[in-house]
């Protein structure tokens, strides 16, 4: 189970880490959402990096990746798909979009219509898309990782709650501590290591860590706790709209995950500490009042997580010995 997931996490961040600098903790986040058949949304100011993780992971998977650059003028139909009709035969055939691949980098979306933008929720969800009125099966794995830049509201359509809620972790890559910047300008100072890039695992083994993952043991107190924080946003004064079940499940997942990637078979309350703020905070909606505020919903989950009692341990422990 998680010992089966561990090989090839450590392959993968070990080949990302030839690249990105430091944002261990990332990595993690992108990796355990991989396993989990998530997708995620990364959400920061231009030139720290959000591209360029995730070019290296597509480079660490020997599978098939494709871009999207996100334009107010982009089609639904240019991420999913045509048929057009061909001349020469007199038939329609079908031209797949960049959709029809393992890891899709969906860059800056929200720059396209909402349009645009909901061509992606069935492709998200239900891992196919229709067109036509005929279904398509996406590619297994499959995985969106989505970049947005938060800094701009000029020619920008926000995500709406629908879509952002397909996302299973949002997460920020941040500024490089000084250490780090220099790391990068040596690393990056002749050429760019992305180029030289291998893949260090198939899909087929992510295939088997993502079946092994729901396989990871969460006790009931464990669930009991989780249960117990999405019911506090749910209560709290300042959010309107609390987490859903949706976002329960969300929860217990990247949990086990944090439990595999540490090479354990079971989880423990401080992995759905960990998980709490990538995968809340984009789950629930404050007041007007309260959005002003920087960094408003992670202050919200931070004070909830810190109110609510955290489950002690069995005299059997939390594994199933």
């Amino acid at each position: 189970m998680a010992n089966s997931i561990y090989p090839v996490y450590e392959k993968i961040k070990g080949n990302i880490q030839k690249v990105i600098v430091g944002k261990s903790d990332v990595i993690d986040l992108m990796l355990i959402s991989l396993f989990c058949r998530g997708h995620v949304l990364v959400e920061d100011v231009p030139g720290t990096g959000k591209t360029m993780l995730v070019k290296s992971l597509a480079a660490s998977i020997d599978c098939t990746s494709k871009r999207i650059q996100f334009t107010p003028d982009l089609l639904p139909s240019d991420i999913t798909g045509i048929n057009y009709f061909n001349m020469k035969t007199s038939e329609f055939e079908f031209v797949p979009g960049p959709v029809f691949s393992n890891i899709l980098i969906a860059d800056e979306i929200n720059r396209a219509t909402p349009k645009t933008q909901s061509g992606l929720l069935e492709c998200m969800e239900e891992k196919q898309t229709t067109i036509d009125g005929k279904t398509y099966k996406l590619a297994d794995p499959f995985m969106v990782v989505a970049t947005q830049n938060p800094i701009e509201n000029m020619g920008v359509f926000p995500l709406p709650e629908a879509q952002l809620d397909r996302f299973l972790i949002k997460m920020s890559m941040k500024y490089p501590t000084h250490e780090e910047g220099v790391s990068i300008l040596e690393r990056f100072s002749l050429e760019s290591p992305l180029d030289k890039l291998q893949p260090v695992v198939k899909a087929e083994e992510v295939r088997y860590a993502q079946e092994q993952l729901p396989k990871v043991f969460v006790h009931k107190d464990i669930m009991s706790y989780i249960v117990s924080l999405v019911e506090a946003t749910r209560n709290f004064e300042t959010v309107i709209l609390g987490v859903s079940p949706r976002g329960a499940q969300s929860l217990m997942k990247v949990a086990k995950g944090y439990a595999a990637i540490e090479n354990r078979d079971y989880v423990i309350p401080d992995d759905v500490k960990k998980a709490a703020l990538p995968v809340l905070t984009h789950r629930i909606m404050l007041t007007s009042s309260a959005r002003i505020k920087v960094n408003a919903a992670q202050d919200v989950i931070s004070e909830i997580l810190e109110t609510v009692a955290v489950p002690t341990e069995t005299s059997l422990g939390w594994s199933r010995k």
